[in-house]
């Protein structure tokens, strides 16, 4: 390796300075000596997630402080998308004995069999890992109610709206927290007087509740058809998402569960620690959790 690339590792390594590695590196692994959380098995409502080898770590971090401080025991299914080893998949499964985690062989198999004639989708999922978040989440939920998490998530109390609106029944429509900025692969202005449905702009689907049967598969083959739906690699998931629960009836989080890029604000229920501000989850997220004793109240 020449100086050159040592250089720009390093400098990429160290670009937001040592307190956000001191904390992916030597404190976030400490969730791995904490016990198991094994009551998740409410069917009221199935949590999906999608991890990878990156990530994995930041789920347990998630999913525990989503469990611990919402007080809930909902079922637990964990997609991974084919980079997890052994060890990663007996770890996660160790910390939640009663979730389903699922192999990316078996799923691929699964849905291969259920996309058949579908060409845009199958090509979709097997081109784009994201995809598993449309079809994978819809083809495995057993319960009839889902939410729907991305791994760069903090819980720092109890999320009272969203639980809230989780466990009442009569509560029919979807709700996602709101995006900081567009992350549509679509132009939303030129798409949506086309659509026979409202719309709404800066749908996030890092974090939010799903009915059953609302990603709707066959729906979805159609969606792919929109105009430069597939611009954009990490935007179409998102897309397809935020299409089908607008289709079936929407409505947004609270602003405190929004999407943002400005300083944490310690007394907002949870933080989405999306791309630009992902160093954010460990110097601030993990960091603040540690210092309220949240390990050792596990």
């Amino acid at each position: 390796m020449s100086l050159g690339s040592i250089y720009l590792k390093l400098k990429q390594r160290y670009q937001h300075g040592l307190r956000p590695l001191y904390y992916m590196e030597k404190v976030r692994p400490r969730i791995l000596d904490t016990v198991p959380m094994e009551n998740t098995v409410n069917d009221a409502c199935e949590l999906h997630v999608l991890t990878w080898k990156g990530d994995w770590l930041n789920v347990i971090w998630m999913l525990k402080s989503l469990i611990h401080f919402g007080e809930i025991d909902y079922k637990l299914c964990i997609h991974e998308d084919g980079s997890l080893g052994q060890y990663e998949i007996e770890t996660i499964q160790k910390h939640f004995p009663a979730a389903r985690v699922i192999d990316r062989g078996k799923a691929d198999s699964d849905l291969t069999h259920r996309l058949r004639g579908l060409p845009r989708s199958l090509e979709y999922r097997r081109q784009n890992p994201l995809a598993l978040k449309v079809y994978d989440f819809s083809f495995y939920l057993e319960s009839d109610r889902m939410l729907l998490l991305d791994s760069d998530i903090l819980f720092f109390s109890r999320p009272v709206v969203l639980l809230d609106r989780i466990a009442n029944v009569e509560y029919k429509l979807n709700s996602f927290n709101k995006d900081w900025t567009n992350g549509y692969s679509i132009d939303h202005s030129r798409v949506s007087p086309t659509l026979d449905f409202r719309f709404p702009e800066l749908i996030n689907s890092g974090l939010g509740l799903l009915h059953k049967g609302v990603v709707d598969i066959d729906q979805c083959e159609e969606f792919l058809g929109l105009p430069d739906i597939m611009s954009h690699h990490h935007r179409i998931e998102q897309t397809l998402i935020a299409l089908c629960a607008s289709k079936s009836g929407f409505e947004f989080l609270p602003g405190e569960y929004d999407v943002h890029l400005d300083d944490f604000v310690i007394h907002h229920c949870e933080r989405h620690f999306t791309g630009p501000i992902r160093h954010r989850m460990y110097s601030e997220g993990i960091r603040h959790l540690v210092k309220q004793n949240f390990l050792e109240s596990l």
